[in-house]
């Protein structure tokens, strides 16, 4: 069912394949047409010929199922933080962030299985403020601790009102996460962030002023679902804001 919706999806261009996925869906074709090629030998049973075919053919629609983007495109609102990709909720807690924002921040984790959309998209809009590439290991990337030990990006987006971090995490299976980020880039909500191969996760780190409206458990959808609500001013302009009214003696 849910590959007859794909195909209906892609007839009406509601849904594509990864631009840099061409290459690798070509040479997995051509690698099982020759597999399927070396059976046609007389000496090969045809149960053998129609099994190595049948199973050729999964291979080859999963690898295509796998590079799937959908064509969702979110209603602008630097207010709201979209899901960057498909998934599960499986992390939602308060942390201290240490590699760039340091400060406590509102950590919301979106695991992905073999089967969801694996194209990531930008949760907001706003300027690239740090970039950087951590090679690590490949632990399963619903442990609590890959976010820290394994192979991931780090990106923080300022919005003008916020700054956000996004953690493209890899996986047990995973072995490349690309971005083509770079410090200084201006982004626009719902765009490319990038896309990991096979089974991965994506972290968001929020400020503790947002309003989170997903729950642990919750299955989101890239582009479609609110993952928060960001604050209307700057952390800073609501300090100063409080010190003046201290001063002032409003408080």
């Amino acid at each position: 069912m849910r590959m007859k919706t794909i195909l209906k999806q892609i007839m009406v261009k509601q849904m594509h394949f990864y631009r840099k996925a061409y290459p690798v869906i070509l040479k997995y074709g051509l690698i099982l047409a020759g597999v399927n090629a070396l059976i046609l030998f007389p000496d090969v049973s045809a149960t053998t010929r129609w099994w190595c075919a049948g199973v050729s053919m999964a291979g080859f629609l999963f690898i295509c199922f796998f590079f799937r983007v959908p064509g969702r495109k979110p209603s602008p609102d630097d207010q709201l933080v979209y899901a960057p990709a498909d998934g599960i909720v499986v992390a939602l807690e308060e942390v201290m962030e240490e590699e760039c924002l340091h400060m406590r921040c509102m950590q919301v984790s979106i695991f992905m299985s073999l089967l969801n959309v694996h194209w990531n998209s930008l949760p907001v809009s706003g300027r690239v403020e740090y970039y950087r590439y951590h090679p690590g290991r490949n632990l399963v990337a619903c442990h609590p601790k890959s976010s820290i030990f394994n192979e991931r990006t780090s990106i923080v987006i300022d919005t003008g009102t916020a700054r956000i971090k996004i953690c493209q995490v890899a996986g047990l299976i995973a072995r490349r996460i690309i971005c083509r980020l770079r410090e200084g880039d201006r982004v626009q909500q719902g765009g490319e962030l990038g896309f990991i191969l096979f089974g991965s996760r994506v972290d968001l780190f929020l400020p503790l002023s947002s309003t989170v409206v997903v729950k642990l458990g919750d299955r989101v959808k890239v582009n479609r679902n609110v993952i928060a609500r960001l604050p209307l001013e700057k952390e800073s302009d609501r300090e100063e804001a409080g010190s003046s009214n201290k001063k002032a003696g409003f408080v």
